[in-house]
This record gives structure tokens, sequence and C-alpha cells, in this order.
């Protein structure tokens, strides 16, 4: 080996150990292992709060005079769901009929939380009789679409319009803003998306409502194929949209209003810099962090932010799925659903860490804990 190979791979370790040592790295590695522990927590307390609830799935499968009892007790046991050992263990000693059913609960828990340390198994759905996981990766990719088109709507639209309000502080654009935004916020949500299916009853078939392609989509063109999906997408993308946007059109506007206060930013101008490097080069750099940390909260809501239009608009997404498995008390189906929303918090909050980083780079992510 040559020298110069040597000092290249000196140079490509001492690069590597850097970077595995470096402040994002090491900050990355602490949360992941703060994610963990939290994971572990949160995946507890919702397993044993749903347990809660009276009953369990097999109930409803009595009240059928068809299915035979054994046949419930067959069910029961492939569940997971009998606790006659545990009964009988607390018998033993004589306990409080509650002690059983905890004990069951945490050996229910344990066994689920098990097979998915040892084989990535999130448990069989009681409804579809399939596993949990290949039944999310399925309506997965259909919710975050509709979830990832509002996003990028909601952002395109508020920022720039929270920035003309805050440029117009008081004038009239700024106050036909302003009730838009009011408005917005105090719509709810199904109002909104109620108003939407009654516009495409009207305007139909204008604007398609039901499923996520039409009848002809398999015989349409790849360009077809996208227009046939952005064209079933628009309204429960604007559903979506309309609150979001309010909301951050009026953070937008308030954090630019603060930060074109300061005292350099008149200075900015003072020296006679164009008006437009003033608001988007100075003044928008310094109020976009706040913005920054909101869209990490964003993300982790993109899951859980579009029941209501799947519901409404019949799209075939995660919302009408887990709706579903929380009224039969499909328990691992459920659990599954909740550990991927806390999954989605988590890469939110860590997303939206990194991101503050990268903007200012005068913040210390070690400061942010």
């Amino acid at each position: 080996m040559t020298v110069s190979e040597r000092r290249g791979l000196q140079s490509a370790w001492d690069n590597l150990v850097a970077a595995l040592t470096g402040e994002t790295a090491v900050y990355i590695l602490k949360r992941f292992l703060q994610a963990l522990f939290t994971l572990f927590l949160a995946s507890a307390l919702c397993f044993f709060i749903i347990q809660l609830a009276p009953g369990d799935y097999l109930d409803t499968l009595k009240q059928n005079p068809k299915i035979k009892p054994e046949t419930i007790d067959l069910l029961r046991q492939q569940f997971g769901l009998d606790c006659t050992w545990a009964k009988l263990f607390v018998g033993q000693f004589q306990g409080p009929g509650w002690l059983a059913e905890v004990i069951c609960w945490a050996g229910q828990y344990w066994r689920w939380l098990t097979q998915i340390l040892t084989q990535g198994n999130f448990g069989t759905s009681f409804i579809y009789q399939r596993s949990v996981a290949s039944l999310l990766w399925e309506r997965i990719p259909a919710t975050l679409l509709m979830a990832f088109a509002s996003l990028i709507v909601t952002w395109a639209i508020a920022i720039p319009l929270g920035i003309v309000a805050a440029v117009n502080q008081n004038r009239g654009i700024d106050r036909v803003l302003q009730v838009l935004s009011y408005t917005g916020q105090g719509f709810p949500s199904f109002i909104t998306a109620l108003a939407l299916l009654f516009l495409a009853q009207m305007t139909s078939p204008l604007f398609p409502v039901g499923d996520m392609t039409s009848i002809d989509h398999a015989d349409l063109t790849l360009l077809g194929k996208i227009l046939d999906l952005g064209w079933h997408l628009i309204l429960p993308t604007i559903a979506l949209s309309i609150i979001s946007f309010a909301g951050l059109q009026r953070i937008t506007r308030g954090e630019l209003l603060d930060v074109l206060r300061q005292d350099y930013i008149q200075t900015a101008r003072a020296k006679g810099l164009p008006e437009n490097k003033v608001i988007y080069v100075h003044a928008l750099r310094n109020a976009i962090n706040p913005l920054i940390t909101l869209l990490g909260f964003e993300f982790s809501s993109l899951l859980s932010g579009a029941f209501i239009a799947e519901f409404f608009f019949n799209w075939p997404g995660l919302g009408r799925l887990i709706l579903q498995a929380v009224y039969a008390q499909d328990i691992y189906l459920v659990m599954a659903s909740l550990m991927m929303g806390a999954v989605m918090l988590i890469a939110g909050n860590l997303l939206a860490d990194l991101l503050l980083k990268t903007a200012d780079p005068r913040i210390k992510l070690a400061d942010l804990n």
C-alpha cells in the first residue's frame, strides 16, 4: 500500500469517526434510546386502557346462534384471550377477581411484545384473520398520499398569505385574510366535509366522490392514472387543508410581524436594502423557527388527521380500518395503529429539531432536550 493510499484510508476513517461522534449523531442516538423507552411505556398504557373496555371481540360472535360454544373456546385460545390459567393461579391464593384479569392482560401484553421483538409480528387481526402488518401496509399508502397532498397544499398557500397579511398589516387585504382564517378555524372538519360533499352533488360529475380511482383506472395510460388519482384527491385534500391552513396563516402572520418590529430590520431598511430582500432574506429566515416546530407536530398527525376525510369521501385508508377495529375490539390492530402514531410523533419531533439546527446554526441540539 502506497503512502497516498494510507493517507486516503486514514482520512476516510477520521471522517467516519467524526461523523459518528459528532453532535448530531450523538443526539440522534440519544433520542432513539429515549424513543424505545417511550414506546414501551406508551404501548403498555394503551394496551391496558383498551382492555378496560367491557367484553371482547368474541362477545359479538356469541350472539350468533350458528357458532357453537366449542368454536368460541377454540378462537379464544387461538387469539390468546383465554384467562383460565390466570383465574386458577389467583384462585389458589384466594385473591380478588380483578387481579386475575390484570395478570391475564399482562400475559397477553408480554406475548404480543415478545412476538414483535423476536419475529416482527404485530399479531393477527380478529376481524380479517390476517396479519396486522399486511393490513396496515395495504392502507398506509392511500392515507399518506392524501395527508402529504394536504400538507403541501396547506403550506404552499398559508405561508405566502401569512406573509402578505403581515406586510399589509391592518389594510384591506389583511382584514380579509383574517376573516378567512377565523372562519376556517371555526368550521369543524366534519362540517367542511359535508359542505364539500354537497358541492360535489351540485356540480356532479365535476368532482368524484368515493374511492381513490375511477372504474376504468386500469385501462388508462400512466399520465391518465396520475391525473385520475389527482382528480379524486381534490375534495379530500381541501377538507383536510382548510383548518390547518387557517391556523398556519395566522401563526406566520404573527411571527413575521414580531420580527419586522426588530431593530435590525429597521437598520436593514435604513441601509437601503430592497424590501423583498428585507422580508424574505432577513425577516422570514428568523420567523421560520416556530413554523418548523409546527411542521414536526403536523408530521406526527398525518395519519390521525385523515380519518374524517376518509370516512366522508370513502377513501380506502387507515381511518376506516382502525375505526372498525375499535368498534370490534380488534386489540392487535388497534395497538399497531396506536404505535404507528407514536412513532410518527417521535419521528416528527426529531425531524423538527434537526431542521431547526439546519435553519439556525446558533441552535445547539443539547439545548433542545
